[in-house]
């Protein structure tokens, strides 16, 4: 029997309001809290790198599309520092929050079908890790690849500067191995995501 989770839920000034079930959230329109954590490599001088998780093809929303490094709802009672347990879920990362990057709070809301209205508070945060793609351990019932990319090619994709761009990383095969593998990538290959959203994204990596 699947568990039903349940979510803190805001007004549009961010002022803690209740809870609800996340399918109530969704459905309903509700503000929520979501921890999503970018996995950099690379450097100020070489450039940075970007790692995108390929969501899973069962996944219900942007299944097959490039993501967020980890991403997760918080639930009730938790704050950012719980987040963590994304990154261990997903991609198999113990941290320390300390050793976070804050970016910053995101606000957004999109509908992504019509019995489905996502409002969110995004606590953006950056971690800094050297892994190559194959040496994650992670969570293959939501992840189906890893893929870097060149932080200042996505930067170009999204400016419309460039059509495609290069991605590097690995798919798991049938038998959960994980198989290298390079793309050209689109913007229509990524999840939806606001200017305003990789503002913070890039103003922290011009930070560190």
């Amino acid at each position: 029997m699947a568990v039903t989770e349940i979510l803190d839920i805001f007004d549009e000034h961010w002022e803690r309001i209740g809870t609800a079930s996340r399918e109530d959230v969704h459905r309903l329109g509700l503000w929520h809290q979501v921890f999503h954590c970018w996995i950099v490599s690379g450097s100020a001088e070489q450039g940075w790198e970007l790692l995108f998780q390929l969501r899973h093809p069962d996944k219900e929303t942007f299944p097959n599309c490039l993501d967020t490094s980890c991403a997760g709802h918080l639930l009730a009672g938790e704050t950012p520092e719980d987040g963590l347990r994304e990154l261990e879920e997903e991609l198999g990362l113990s941290a320390r929050y300390e050793d976070l990057i804050y970016c910053g709070l995101h606000r957004e809301e999109y509908r992504v079908a019509d019995d489905y209205m996502d409002r969110e508070f995004t606590h953006v945060h950056l971690q800094r890790c050297e892994l190559p793609p194959e040496e994650y351990r992670v969570q293959q019932s939501e992840v189906s690849g890893l893929f870097r990319v060149k932080a200042e090619d996505f930067r170009k994709l999204l400016q419309g500067e460039q059509d495609a761009i290069p991605a590097e990383g690995v798919v798991y095969d049938e038998k959960q191995h994980p198989v290298r593998e390079r793309r050209s990538v689109a913007l229509s290959d990524f999840t939806d995501n606001t200017e305003t959203y990789y503002d913070l994204l890039f103003d922290a990596l011009k930070k560190l």
